[in-house]
């Protein structure tokens, strides 16, 4: 069997490592020039996790990882107003989380593939033609290829569901937040973080910072705002949105980088009625994106991966696979949806009173037990596990009845 794969991120690195380890023949293809440089620090944790370790690349993550003591809340001035321990959320999901840079989290994925898997960089793709036994591709370079399976997991904004499935806006919930995040360095700055990962404490907008290994600072940002539209210049516009904010906001404004090297998009959800159409399915945010309120994206992302490439190895057809990795991740994916909805009036407060609110609840998550109500909250109904919906997806199988 041959797969080609739209995105070289999270989900695409998983789905080709997993793919080609179960004996297809793998096309990975990738529009950037070369690896992503930039992205957010996440929490990793969940089913995502379960799924790492059963590929055998936990142990990489943990060494790419950063230990943050504390998500610290701090005012125009600097003053610290709310802050909890990391320690308490880890020890909530039983040990089984860890920090990490997306661009990281890719690296280790990226070091799994073997030789055999054909990964392409600076290639798109332009056509698709697809029939009940498979589909022909036109990539951007004018050739084609021909395959047994085409996936898109090439991310919210994804190419391979516009030219299947049809237009973004028919799919895309936006959550009325834009968002950005870029790297730079400063001494004065670095002292003022240390190990902590620092939030201003402000409403309508926030920015965050957090040292690296190398010696820089990353910042992320998010504000409310009920334009979807992307900006010309993401430089000029983080700088505008954020630029009347105290402490050490100045600073990191001042070193923003040009646009090419900020990241920027909005803050939005896909939410799609079918996930497969014959022989083209989505994987990771192309199809499941929950947002940035919901922090587990990229969890999500390798395990829907790994869940897809499972089903499409145990089922009697291509079809019959991807219907039921839908029916598995699904249900996952929407309770995490709605949570993160739930969750948006808290990630970036619009009042006051509501950061009064913010600030009592990180006190309260740093009393034992109280931790684990706060963690559940924030990530949703309890997560299910990668061995649960493996063994749910072999009871489908096996009680499927024999065709004639």
């Amino acid at each position: 069997m041959k797969v080609v794969i739209c995105g070289a991120g999270i989900a695409g690195l998983t789905l080709a490592h997993r793919l080609d380890t179960l004996g297809w023949d793998v096309v990975l293809l990738e529009k950037a020039s070369g690896p992503r440089t930039q992205g957010y620090m996440i929490d990793f944790f969940g089913i995502g996790y379960d799924a790492a370790e059963a590929m055998g690349v936990l142990p990489r993550l943990t060494e790419l990882g950063y230990h943050i003591e504390e998500m610290s809340f701090l005012d125009e001035t600097g003053r610290r107003r709310a802050g909890a321990q990391v320690a308490g959320f880890v020890r909530a999901m039983g040990g089984r989380m860890l920090s990490i840079m997306r661009p990281d989290l890719e690296l280790a994925l990226r070091e799994l593939l073997s030789a055999t898997v054909d990964l392409r960089f600076a290639t798109s793709l332009r056509h698709v033609d697809a029939d009940p036994d498979g589909v022909r591709v036109t990539l951007s370079d004018g050739s084609t290829l021909e395959a047994d399976l085409l996936v898109g997991a090439d991310g919210i904004h994804s190419t391979v569901r516009r030219l299947v499935f049809g237009e973004e806006p028919n799919f895309l919930r936006y959550l009325g937040f834009h968002t950005a995040a870029f790297t730079f360095d400063d001494p004065l700055v670095l002292d003022e973080v240390h190990d902590r990962f620092c939030l201003t404490d402000t409403t309508g907008r926030q920015m965050g910072f957090y040292a690296l290994r190398d010696g820089t600072l990353a910042t992320y940002t998010v504000h409310r705002t009920p334009d979807p539209t992307l900006p010309d210049d993401a430089q000029a516009a983080v700088r505008r949105a954020y630029g009347t904010l105290g402490w050490i906001a100045p600073r990191a404004l001042a070193h923003c980088p040009p646009a090419d090297q900020v990241y920027y998009d909005q803050v939005a959800q896909i939410e799609m009625p079918q996930w497969s159409q014959g022989r083209v399915a989505l994987v990771g945010d192309a199809c499941q994106a929950v947002s940035l309120l919901a922090g587990q994206g990229a969890a999500l992302g390798i395990a829907g991966s790994y869940v897809l490439a499972d089903q499409l190895t145990t089922a009697d057809s291509i079809e019959a696979g991807l219907r039921r990795y839908e029916q598995l991740m699904r249900p996952v994916v929407e309770d995490k949806q709605q949570t993160a909805r739930k969750a948006a009036r808290w990630f970036c407060p619009e009042a006051a009173w509501q950061l009064r609110v913010r600030r009592v609840a990180m006190k309260l998550s740093n009393v034992p037990g109280i931790s684990r109500l706060v963690t559940a909250t924030v990530t949703g109904k309890s997560a299910t596990t990668i061995k649960e919906l493996h063994a749910a997806g072999g009871r489908a199988t096996r009680s499927r009845p024999t065709i004639s």
